[in-house]
């Protein structure tokens, strides 16, 4: 099977620092692939517009890429230009598209020419001896800045506190780029807020910039009074058989306009997230990380009101009714000390 085709340069396209995200196609027609050579020659791995409606990260690289366009990069960089087709429509994928984030080694996906190019893509980046790999990410709900890991170690632990704070680890989606690089390098992705604020460029380019000076990183444990460290214990998807809304009161599942208000905070059972029209049915799937459900220990239907069961603290919640049938409609975490 042939992986789907992407390009690979050794310099900077005329007119890509001057691109938008919805024109990169006329200069990048495909995923491509650029290594730049940088002083400590093994590169630091940046992957941006894996969801083609997620621009912050390639914001932030072309800030970092003309910071530098006179001097010589600290470190080499390898930089992913993923989902371009998708890009162009302002959309986080195409219909006829599999998620550019659950493509990579790991993947539940049965393999198909993507998945075939992502794990070329990690494979050439082993033999090149890559330092560290950072995927940049925007959501679309109202979400702090954090930092997500797929394992639990240290060096992972000491490049995520570079961003902040807030870390997430979690094992489940399958196939997302930090979990395949993560076995190779420390890896992490970046959820840098929602797209078109400034202040998530800026902490995109100050965490690049900082990764391109480490000559290592450290060795020491990382303290918990540090990190406010979270794990993620189960993922909610609406039932596809379940026609919802936000404000179209003869849907089945009606939620809460305000439901993204929850995200990062710990909400008590009880707590309501919206109305249920169908008798005897569950609306939502809750699965855990290894994929068993659980939407009962998370949820249930009383008096028509779709309520939290336990306490949890759910992330990603958004008004964004394609992005949430695409994806999901949120994750719920629970607290790590380490």
């Amino acid at each position: 099977m042939n992986p789907v085709q992407f390009n690979q340069l050794d310099y900077l396209p005329e007119g890509l620092l001057a691109a938008s995200s919805t024109t990169l196609h006329t200069i990048l027609p495909q995923p491509t692939l650029i290594h730049l050579e940088g002083k400590h020659p093994d590169p630091l791995f940046v992957s941006v517009l894996l969801h083609g409606n997620e621009p912050t990260g390639f914001m932030a690289v072309q800030l970092l890429l003309k910071k530098y366009q006179n001097r010589e990069l600290p470190r080499s960089l390898s930089l992913f230009f993923g989902n371009i087709t998708a890009a162009r429509h302002d959309l986080r994928r195409l219909d006829d598209q599999p998620d550019y984030n659950r493509i990579w080694p790991g993947t539940d996906l049965a393999d198909c020419p993507v998945t075939e190019m992502a794990k070329a893509i990690v494979e050439l980046m082993k033999t090149r001896q890559v330092f560290a790999s950072v995927d940049i990410h925007n959501n679309t709900g109202l979400n702090p800045h954090y930092a997500c890991i797929n394992q639990l170690n240290n060096h992972n632990l000491q490049l995520a506190s570079l961003f902040g704070r807030l870390i997430v680890y979690f094992i489940r989606p399958k196939g997302v780029q930090s979990a395949a690089f993560a076995t190779i390098c420390p890896a992490v992705t970046l959820e840098c807020g929602r797209p078109g604020q400034q202040h998530g460029v800026e902490h995109a380019l100050e965490f690049l910039n900082s990764c391109l000076h480490l000559s290592e990183l450290p060795q020491h444990p990382i303290l918990p009074q540090d990190i406010d460290l979270f794990h993620t214990v189960a993922q909610v998807k609406i039932d596809e058989k379940v026609n919802f809304s936000f404000n179209q009161t003869d849907a089945d599942l009606l939620l809460n306009h305000d439901l993204e208000r929850m995200n990062f905070t710990e909400i008590p059972p009880g707590t309501v997230l919206g109305t249920s029209k169908i008798n005897g049915h569950m609306p939502l799937i809750a699965k855990d990380e290894f994929g068993n459900i659980v939407t009962d220990d998370f949820f249930s239907v009383q008096n028509g009101g779709l309520q939290i069961n336990r306490h949890t603290m759910p992330s990603m919640l958004t008004l964004d009714e394609r992005v949430i049938r695409q994806d999901c409609l949120c994750y719920l975490m629970e607290r790590i000390h380490l």
